[in-house]
């Protein structure tokens, strides 16, 4: 089994189908594994799974079960280990989520573009809330590349990245094949001055034609977010023209924009630019963890935010929790508790590992729905 890129479409039938299995005498292992870079390093995401299997293993071990029950249960996990333990079928994503049940005869494995976190559950049904949560949270972001004479659109979702018809320019002057003395021949076979107002005017209709694109560039995307409202927006070119397109952009889509990468459009692929795409979230998904942070300093005194493991888990009991903030890395079991319940209420979840923003969460925090006291 290798590790083949999955569509949109068949990222969604699993998941449903995922969905669809009620709870009942069976047993389902539930694996997410966080496959960041400093995760792949020396094979850290395997040793921090195996650790978990065998912490795993020890709690069922004290819980009364039967022969079959073990046996079937670490099965499942042994075959999770087994798929992770083959590097070349891990996908080029930055988490991984596996569900496998003996009893079920089920085994389904998606790449994911992050993982709240690195987590390992045994259920009477698949843990798929944090699954049904990403695409809802994730959306679609379109992602533009372009330069003076073209663009090309790319919607970059969850799963996917699906690149949408073109768009041509007007027909461009071409610039690239006049350099130097070859530009200066042309211009005096022409009859004109080198320095002079012909001169001026090429340069000027360069402008203007770029000026032109962009505009239409930004009229697209205006009815590409009217058609199917946008979460983001990424815009890519090479050099200094990356960000050309914002001035352009009508005042209902300018806030989408995530940032600008550096992407030669003649020659991307798509999954450089869902990588270059996922990156730029990356980034602002790290802004987003430090103004949580700070709203939760700024929230307790007042009543609207509560910080640590025992305060925040109250909050979850009563319902009070809009979003949860998770120490990304405190291992702690009761914070895999915490996000699962939070994803079951329907609150905004937002696992931390950003330092800053880790260094003023203990444990847990949360904003909350209405105050303390």
């Amino acid at each position: 089994m290798s590790a083949l890129p999955i569509t949109e479409q068949d990222a969604r039938a699993i998941v449903d189908r995922l969905a669809s299995i009620e709870p009942g005498p069976q047993w389902i292992v539930t694996c997410y594994l966080k496959l960041e870079p400093r995760d792949r390093t020396r094979g850290k995401y395997l040793i921090k799974m195996k650790n978990r299997v065998k912490e795993l293993e020890a709690a069922l071990a004290r819980e009364p079960r039967t022969h079959q029950e073990r046996e079937s249960i670490s099965a499942d996990l042994h075959r999770v280990i087994e798929y992770l333990e083959e590097p070349g079928r891990l996908p080029h994503a930055r988490g991984i989520a596996l569900f496998s049940s003996r009893d079920l005869g089920l085994f389904e494995v998606l790449p994911l573009p992050h993982v709240h976190r690195s987590r390992l559950a045994v259920d009477h049904e698949p843990l798929v809330r944090e699954l049904l949560a990403l695409e809802e949270e994730f959306g679609t972001i379109l992602a533009v590349i372009y330069d003076r004479t073209a663009a090309r659109f790319f919607d970059v979702t969850a799963y996917d990245c699906v690149e949408l018809t073109a768009l041509a320019g007007i027909e461009a002057s071409r610039a690239s094949k006049f350099h130097g003395a070859e530009q200066r021949q042309v211009m005096a076979r022409a009859g004109t001055p080198s320095g002079s107002a012909g001169e001026y005017n090429y340069h000027m209709r360069i402008r203007t034609e770029k000026q032109r694109l962009y505009a239409q560039i930004a009229d697209r995307i205006f009815q590409l977010n009217r058609k199917q409202p946008l979460s983001g927006i990424v815009l890519g070119a090479v050099g200094v023209d990356a960000g050309a397109v914002i001035p352009h952009l009508h005042s209902y889509v300018h806030d989408l924009v995530l940032g600008v990468v550096k992407l030669n459009p003649k020659k991307a692929t798509p999954a450089e630019v869902r990588e270059a795409t996922l990156a730029l979230r990356e980034e602002r998904e790290r802004a987003w963890e430090r103004a949580h942070a700070d709203a939760v300093k700024e929230g307790v005194p007042e009543g609207w935010a509560v910080n640590g493991i025992e305060p925040t888990l109250k909050a979850l009991t009563r319902g009070q929790v809009r979003t949860l903030l998770a120490d990304g890395r405190n291992d702690d079991a009761r914070i895999d508790e915490a996000v699962e319940e939070g994803l079951r209420q329907r609150a905004q979840v937002d696992v931390l590992y950003d330092e800053k923003a880790c260094r003023a969460v203990e444990g847990l925090a949360a904003l909350l729905r209405f105050r303390t006291r």
